[in-house]
């Protein structure tokens, strides 16, 4: 009996698991071929801080997998190879590779073509030392400039996570850091202004200049870049890290696959593209987020898993049982001192989503208050974003100097099962003083947020 072609395009998470839950699931039944564009399979973004500060074992271990993971006669893995073309007629992929064509059968394909980071449409990108924020090639380069002495001031543009890990490494690293957005305020799409104030101003203590508002007009020098310009002055700097947001990796794919009008890969509820036997999966699709209650662009690995695990589960029925699940979207970061996590939807994101969404903010001690905060017993804030009328949790955060990031997971958890803020004001958590309170800062968070009576100890 003839095994089943399935092709997968992108070694990045989507690709990745893909893998793993074919192996799982069909063992040898399947024959399955990856093809990825670049020449390293498959570096881990995610971990470039990490390599960036000395805390990995080797910068070719932050990587998702490598091609000798995966022995086995039925695993073809090619880096350096491009597909070009989806040719759906016949069922093949036009792939380049060192200059050569050639088409490759399929039965099943799976999309997973990642992002492509921005690069500022003003003049003077192409000078020396201006530099991206993603994959293996521009996480070694970064490095070596952070070593170098001749490099005393680091310019940052975009202020979301991957912006404030440059920044933050950069200034671990001795560098003269500024940091600027184009919005208001750092983090300004995952966090609202209550958190956002905290940790501007954190930035700030740890000698990080923060440049909000800002609208870069040219990256100027001779050569080598020496300045940013903006409409209200110039920065001199000797090396930018552009951080500035991401592209879908899909403008192969115009007039073949059914794309909206950013380039994000429309799939239906099961994951299935418009062309038969084609699914996609990961950061450049439109994501079904539970809080929402419609599709998003949601970049982020664990939504690319679990997209994989859906459609290889499902790969061969024509209609599943039932649809995909959707994601609530959850993330955590560090900022210098700082840890914080959020799950699900904010103001800004609710807004963008047309979702109704109120907040409720809450600050309290880690554990009870006869504990000195010098004795481990930090403040931590939380918020929360629930829906006014029916009190549903659509969203929340949790940041401390403490690492309470885990909490993240509850809120996450809330939101998938569809609690609302009296399920989460009563909901059993353990209490030991040597850990947190009482009532847990969930608890209190939702009891504020119904506007109860302050619990006092």
């Amino acid at each position: 009996m003839e095994k089943t072609k399935v092709v997968i395009v992108g070694a990045s998470h989507g690709g990745h698991q893909s893998i793993l839950e074919l192996l799982s699931r069909y063992g040898d039944n399947v024959d399955i071929t990856l093809f990825e564009a670049g020449d390293y399979v498959s570096f881990m973004s995610c971990g470039m801080e990490l390599y960036l500060e000395d805390q990995v074992t080797n910068v070719n271990d932050v990587r998702n997998f490598r091609p000798e993971d995966f022995p086995q006669p039925n695993v073809a893995i090619k880096n350096n190879h491009e597909v070009k073309a989806i040719n759906t007629d016949v069922k093949t992929v036009t792939v380049t590779h060192d200059g050569q064509t050639e088409d490759y059968p399929y039965d099943k394909l799976i999309l997973s073509s990642g992002v492509t980071p921005h690069s500022l449409p003003v003049p003077g990108t192409e000078l020396e030392n201006v530099f991206l924020m993603r994959g293996y090639d521009w996480a070694t380069k970064i490095k070596a400039k952070l070593e170098d002495p001749e490099v005393k001031h680091i310019a940052v543009v975009g202020a979301g996570y991957i912006g404030i890990e440059a920044a933050e490494a950069a200034r671990k690293a001795g560098k003269e850091v500024t940091i600027l957005d184009v919005i208001d305020r750092p983090l300004g799409t995952y966090l609202d202004k209550e958190l956002t104030d905290i940790l501007e101003g954190h930035l700030k203590d740890k000698g990080v200049k923060v440049i909000t508002n800002a609208q870069i007009v040219e990256f100027s020098g001779k050569g080598a870049v020496e300045a940013i310009k903006t409409s209200t002055g110039e920065i001199k700097t000797d090396l930018i890290i552009q951080a500035a947001g991401v592209t879908a990796n899909t403008e192969w794919l115009k007039g073949t696959v059914n794309l909206d009008g950013r380039g994000w890969i429309i799939t239906n509820e099961y994951l299935q593209t418009n062309i038969p036997d084609v699914y996609a999966v990961g950061d450049a699709t439109l994501a079904y987020s539970i809080p929402a209650r419609k599709k998003l662009p949601i970049a982020l690995a664990t939504v690319a898993r679990r997209e994989a695990r859906y459609v290889v589960k499902h790969l061969f029925e024509k209609t599943p049982e039932k649809p995909f699940g959707g994601v609530v979207g959850s993330s955590a970061l560090s900022v210098f001192d700082y840890h914080f996590a959020t799950s699900g939807l904010n103001s800004f994101t609710a807004k963008r989503a047309d979702v109704v969404a109120r907040s409720s903010f809450y600050q309290d001690s880690l554990r009870p208050k006869y504990i000195p905060e010098e004795n481990g017993n930090p403040e931590v804030s939380v918020q929360l974003f629930y829906d006014p009328f029916t009190h549903l949790i659509l969203g929340g955060a949790i940041l401390s100097t403490y690492d309470v990031t885990a909490q993240g997971n509850v809120i996450a958890l809330a939101i998938e099962n569809h609690l609302t803020l009296e399920n989460l004001a009563e909901a059993d958590f353990f209490f030991q003083p040597g850990f947190d309170r009482q009532w847990s800062l969930l608890n209190l968070a939702a009891q504020n947020a119904l506007e109860e009576e302050p619990f006092v100890e």
